[in-house]
């Protein structure tokens, strides 16, 4: 590998010189300036980012921690992210946990070793190794008990109310709800939201009519065939857009026709929401701009910018009705 003083000898001048030109750190005339450079492309030389990050202290680099990188809302979190990091100049590692704390937990200490400048986690559940990071965190759509940092993410109990609320403005009584996984704070908002919407509407819960999922189509596709074969649901709020799709693949496999017969509303608005058939009602907020903002959030406590103690940044749902739904026969 090619490293500074190859440079410089072929240069023929110091390797502080060398290093003033790259960094710009200190005048230097135009005919070294060229020789330089002729040295940096001839030897296909570059710098040292460690070397660089050792002197002024930061890696230019952050840490992303998501818990399912095939789940569609993530990757478009992710991709939020990125853009702002991007237009920063900075790098990110991005870490899938697959909802495994101990998985999550190896993953922290790697990008501890990094030395990143601070750390974005959409998390697979409390952490001693979070709590002990030593960098500026935000919390994105997983809040995490015990933790004192910035947090970013959705109205969760808000979004599914609108949800349910929507299914029964339709004339819908029998509503199936398909949960995520009961251990989660982000699916245990989202049922409040169902069952405050049901109780405020003075409609009782069907029996076996909440069902869990695990946020995924394959999961959304069992329990909806549970609810669609044992308590025929005329509607069914899916916690999340990709368990929503799943229902949609076991009305088909049944014949029911969405919205007809059934409807079917998400949560998240995912892009990929729009465009299955048909396409999916859903509530949710611009996931590319939650990215952002969990991005803005974490370059401000970097830059010593934020005031104050941890700030929460909750964004409201938005309610996207389209093809799924429909009034109740």
């Amino acid at each position: 590998m090619t490293t500074i003083k190859d440079v410089a000898a072929l240069a023929s001048v110091s390797f502080t010189t060398v290093s003033h030109v790259v960094n710009n750190s200190r005048p230097v005339s135009a005919d070294v300036r060229i020789k330089v450079e002729h040295a940096i492309r001839q030897l296909n030389y570059v710098p040292s980012a460690v070397a660089r990050s050792l002197k002024a202290r930061s890696t230019a680099t952050i840490g992303l921690v998501i818990p399912n990188g095939t789940n569609p809302y993530f990757a478009e979190l992710a991709r939020g992210i990125e853009d702002h990091c991007e237009r920063t100049r900075y790098c990110v590692f991005l870490c899938n946990s697959d909802d495994d704390p101990t998985k999550q937990r190896n993953y922290l200490r790697v990008l501890q070793e990094k030395r990143i400048d601070g750390l974005i986690v959409a998390s697979a559940g409390g952490d001693s190794v979070l709590a002990s990071a030593g960098v500026p965190i935000v919390v994105v759509d997983r809040e995490i008990e015990g933790l004192s940092a910035d947090l970013v993410q959705i109205d969760h109990e808000r979004g599914a109310y609108l949800a349910t609320c929507h299914l029964l403005e339709l004339g819908h009584v029998r509503i199936g709800c398909i949960t995520g996984p009961v251990q989660t704070a982000v699916s245990a908002m989202r049922v409040q939201g169902f069952l405050r919407a049901m109780a405020e509407h003075g409609i009782k819960i069907v029996k076996d009519g909440i069902v869990e999922g695990d946020f995924t189509i394959p999961g959304g596709y069992v329990a909806a065939s549970r609810l669609l074969d044992r308590v025929k649901p005329s509607a069914i709020f899916a916690g999340n857009d990709m368990m929503g799709m799943g229902a949609l693949r076991a009305a088909a496999e049944r014949k029911i026709q969405v919205p007809e017969e059934l409807s079917i509303i998400g949560f998240d608005d995912i892009e990929l929401s729009r465009y299955v058939y048909p396409a999916l009602s859903t509530v949710g907020q611009s996931i590319l701009q939650l990215g952002e903002a969990a991005a803005q959030t974490l370059f401000e406590r970097i830059s010593g910018n934020a005031q104050g103690g941890p700030q929460r940044r909750v964004v409201t749902p938005q309610l996207a009705v389209r093809e799924s739904t429909a009034a109740a026969l």
